[in-house]
This record gives C-alpha cells, structure tokens and sequence, in this order.
C-alpha cells in the first residue's frame, strides 16, 4: 500500500476556535450547534463559530473577511510545519489546493446591504480580493510565501475532500514534494435561504442516520492539512476515491452508485479490501435521502462491521469546508485510537442496514475512510492508513 503522509493539520468550527478545542469537545461528544444568528424568517440551527476571530495583519487588509480570518487563524496553528516543508522540498515545491462553496458571498451580502442603504458599497469593500473563491490561495501563498501550483475547488459539499485527490495527483506526477489541502466556507443568507428553498433545513438539531432524521443544520469554519511526498510515523493518504453520478441537481442516486463507485476507487487505490477498514466517517447530512443512499451504499459494500459516525451532529455541514474537516477527525480516529459518537441517531433507522456508534468508541483504527457526496453527484471518498 503506497500513500502519502498527512504531516499537520489544524481545525477551527463551532466546537472551537482551535485544534485542541475542536478535538477536546468532539471526544466528550458535545455539539457546537445552536440558534442562528442572522436574520432569517424562519427558525435554524447552525454550527457557528463563536466569538471574534483575530483581523489580518495591516499589509494583507485588501482580504479583510470573515473567511479570511478563518484561514488566519488555521495558518497559525501550523505555519511551523509549513515553513519546515518549504526549507525541506523549496518554496517552488509546496502547492496549494483549497476547498470552498459560499466563497465570500457573506461580504458582498454585506456590502450590498450597505449599497441599498447608503447607495454604494462600503469603502475598502473589494470583490476580488474577499468574494473570489481564488481570494484564500492568494492569500494563503502570499502569507506563507509559497510559489508552488495553487487552485481553487468548488464542487459543493465535496469540496474540501476533493483537493487530497489534487495533491494526490501533483505528488504522484511530482509537480509538488507537498501539497497544503483545506477548506473553509462561512455562514451566509443566500445558503442558509437557499436550503430552507429545497426543504433541506431542520429546526432542531440534525439527526443523521436515525430513524427520526428531517434535515441538516448548516455550519461554518475550516480546516488546513499538509500532506507530504514522505515522513516517518504519520497517518498516510492511501486512497482518493472521485466520481460523478450527476443522477439529479441535488438529490443522491437512491442506490447510492456513485457513492459506491467512489469508495471502492479509494479501496482499488490503496490495494485493500472492505475488510481492511476499521471506521467510516459519513457524509452522514441527516437528510432522509442522503442517509438513505449513503446508508445503503455502506452496508453493500462493508455489511454492519465497520463503526460508522457522522459528525454533522457536532459541527453542522460546512458544506465547502465539511471534507477537510471530517478527513481530520478520520485521521483522528487513526492516531488516538477512537471513534466519535453519532450524536442524534437515536433511535437508530433499522433499515440502513449499518452499524452507526450511539457513543464514542475506543479502538484500534488502523484504516479509515471519510465521505463527501455533493449536490449533481460530485462524489469523493478518502481513505486513510496508520503510518506503516
């Protein structure tokens, strides 16, 4: 089995502004959800992050945003190993790959507030620089000093999951010795009304996989990883399982196929069977058709053995930001030896077929794999193994 080392990592969501607070509230199973904060004319529940996030340095202000900050925050907890891999492999030698869905819609929301207020848009307001889904790895390469290959994804909810499969290929192709991969979307109106529009919503905490599920809560935050040509001792990228079903616009195919397509190219990748996984981190939104789809896609690939969560319970889906963050928790599972609980699936839907965890688990994880399926059947499955 051939896989590149995932070396660092860092999180910030709605169960904290760090790593350490992040993984701290997930292995005590709290949940970050909670009211929302803006003004919706409905009721919703979002994982939101609390509090003020530090501003940007003054020489990087023309980027000044929520998601920005976001990303600030995340390239402190891990501008060390950054900075060790541009003096290991060369500046030229380090890619950049980010995830993203809303892009900075939440600052032109606010802008154009303002212009409907005032009649023009805020001073310092720059669509470019904080509306452009590009803006981050501009941003990111910029603060890091990086000069390697950068490119943005955005393929809804799979985004995040989507760029290991980029440096996966820049590695194996050797256009990088390292790729930083991520992810970040931010609460905004326009998602927020745009799912309540498909009837996607729940009005209470989401309840993936259970038999009383009604819908997702809808999150924000991000997620930073570096995944690297080689280094001792570190969980691996073994798989990157990619498709597209495109069976409808927002609805999963109900067999699952590409779900099941994309799981078994990550298996195919890495040189392993479903025996050899130990934990699936699922897409898991709580919606009745994604669970359904998704569940049946599991059992008839891994029966009821493996230890199946969803983490949305906890976060909310963070849709461009939700394959970064649920990667991280898989490579979690791998390196602490448990399993998160599934926070809602009681009472569990008897007819999925799989074995959702009520509770966190402590196990050995030596393979773990991480879903994320998105709007027109953008599929990506993850696969990762403990260091050999």
């Amino acid at each position: 089995m051939n896989g590149f080392p995932v070396t660092a990592y860092a999180l910030c969501n709605a169960l904290g502004p760090t790593t350490g607070a992040v993984l701290r509230r997930l292995a005590a199973s709290e949940s970050g959800l909670g009211p929302c904060g803006l003004p919706l004319p409905f009721p919703a529940i979002v994982g939101a992050v609390a509090g003020e996030l530090p501003p940007l340095p003054p020489s990087f202000a023309a980027y000044e945003s929520r998601q920005a900050r976001l990303l600030n925050q995340l390239l402190g907890e891990i501008r060390g190993p950054i900075a060790a891999a541009c003096e290991r492999w060369g500046v030229g030698r380090v890619g950049i790959a980010l995830g993203t869905s809303t892009g900075g819609i939440a600052e032109t929301e606010r802008a154009y507030l303002a212009f409907l207020a005032h009649g023009q848009v805020p001073d310092g307001y720059d669509f470019r620089t904080q509306h452009q889904p590009d803006a981050l790895v501009a941003l990111a390469r910029a603060t890091c000093g990086l000069a390697g290959p950068g490119l943005t994804v955005s393929t809804a909810c799979s985004s995040s999951a989507k760029v290991f499969g980029v440096a996966r290929r820049w590695i194996a192709l050797d256009v990088c010795d390292a790729v930083l991969v991520g992810g970040i979307d931010t609460l905004c109106q326009t998602t927020l009304r745009g799912f309540q529009s498909l009837e996607l919503l729940s009005a209470k905490p989401c309840q993936p996989f259970s038999a009383e599920r009604a819908g997702l809560n809808l999150g924000e935050g991000g997620g930073l990883a570096l995944v690297e040509r080689r280094a001792e001792g570190k969980p691996c990228l073994a798989g990157v399982g990619e498709t597209s079903d495109a069976h409808h616009m927002t609805a999963p195919h109900p067999e699952g196929r590409g779900a099941m397509a994309a799981m078994k190219e990550a298996l195919a990748q890495a040189g392993l069977g479903p025996e050899a996984v130990d934990h699936v981190n699922a897409h898991g939104t709580g919606t009745p058709l994604n669970d359904a789809a998704e569940g049946r896609a599991i059992a008839d690939l891994f029966g009821d053995r493996v230890s199946v969560a969803s983490t949305k319970g906890y976060t909310g889906h963070q849709l461009g930001a939700a394959g970064i963050t649920e990667a991280i928790f898989a490579l979690v599972a791998i390196e602490q030896g448990w399993t998160p609980a599934s926070l809602g699936v009681r009472p569990p839907d008897p007819g999925l077929g799989i074995r959702v965890a009520p509770e966190r688990e402590e196990r050995r994880v030596r393979v773990a794999m991480s879903n994320s399926f998105a709007f027109g059947g953008s599929n990506a499955s993850l696969l990762f193994a403990e260091a050999a």
